[in-house]
């Protein structure tokens, strides 16, 4: 086993959350340390134009990750791109282990690993990732104005992405496997009763089509699951909505979770159930998914941390005397 490292703060996860987390830990002296795993940056690495980031009309995703690393470097947090593999927030300090065998202990963590949109795996979906396929109509909606889109899935996340999409295009056509939707029953009344709207039942997305120069979406093959019968659609964007998974499998059993695998924090706060670890970012957010409510709970996680610790040194300080 390496030798122990001991940290004041890890903050284990590198996006919006992460990053402000360890600017604001930075600027309250903590000295943070962000394990940013090996592709640090988070979901805004596979985004091209971010249009919602208040301060900047258009910038590309992976350009604005990676000046969030600087501002927090800049600060003073360390960022390294190790993954980690395993967390004992059962002991005290918290333990951390990395896949290159460090090893760290840690009187706060904050915990911001986000969570990643459920794909389907397609090839043609991973070429147009960006430049036509989207997993976030509030993301990327606004790209398609009086254009067709179409929306892959059927529960509550797709029928409110193809709603959203309504105020943009021309006309969203819902593609669902089964023949009846998952959802609420007031989210199929509201889609059914949209002029814009459109449902294709018993049929999967087979492939997307479109071109090379420029890289773009110009449509799709859909495969109905019944008759194995493949169509061709014309559409300008693919939104797959299928849902989205938290990268919470490392703190299962030690930090409470809701059903969906969300972090639990108190109402109010990003704090878990443990003392001294909290939670930031679409961890434990699974509405909104946005990079800027994601990074104000980084601020939060960094503030809640200092006090946390402040109060932990004045106990050790009075317990000395």
């Amino acid at each position: 086993m390496s030798d122990v490292q001991h940290e004041s703060v890890i903050i284990i996860g590198a996006g919006p959350a992460g990053y402000t987390a360890g600017v604001y830990a930075a600027r309250a002296m903590r000295k943070p340390l962000i394990l940013a795993g090996y592709q640090p940056g988070g979901q805004l690495t596979i985004t091209t134009e971010v249009e919602n980031w208040p301060g900047e009309k258009e910038i590309q995703g992976p350009d604005l990750m990676v000046k969030m690393r600087e501002h927090a470097e800049a600060m003073g947090a360390r960022v390294e791109e190790e993954q980690v593999a395993n967390v004992d927030l059962q002991t005290r300090p918290f333990k951390v282990v990395t896949d290159s065998d460090r090893h760290f202990t840690a009187d706060a963590i904050i915990i911001a690993t986000g969570a990643q949109a459920k794909w389907l795996g397609l090839p043609t979906e991973e070429r147009f990732k960006g430049f036509g396929v989207s997993a976030c109509a509030t993301c990327d909606g606004f790209f398609y104005r009086e254009k067709e889109v179409i929306v892959i899935g059927g529960g509550n996340t797709a029928v409110e992405e193809a709603l959203y999409l309504t105020n943009f295009a021309s006309k969203v056509t819902l593609v669902h496997r089964r023949d009846s939707l998952r959802c609420e029953k007031i989210l199929e009344d509201r889609f059914m009763k949209h002029p814009k709207t459109e449902v294709i039942w018993d049929t999967v997305l087979d492939e997307v089509v479109g071109t090379d120069m420029p890289l773009g979406v110009t449509g799709a093959k859909l495969k109905n699951v019944k008759t194995g019968e493949v169509s061709d659609i014309n559409t300008h964007g693919v939104f797959i909505a299928i849902g989205h998974a938290p990268s919470t499998e490392l703190f299962k059993g030690q930090v409470e979770m809701r059903d969906s695998g969300y972090i639990n924090t108190k109402p109010g706060t990003v704090s878990t159930n443990i003392p001294g670890v909290f939670a930031a970012g679409d961890v434990t957010d699974e509405h909104y998914r946005q990079a800027v409510t994601a990074a104000g709970m980084g601020c939060m996680a960094a503030l809640e941390t200092d006090r946390y610790l402040a109060t932990l040194e004045d106990s050790l300080s009075n317990a000395a005397e």
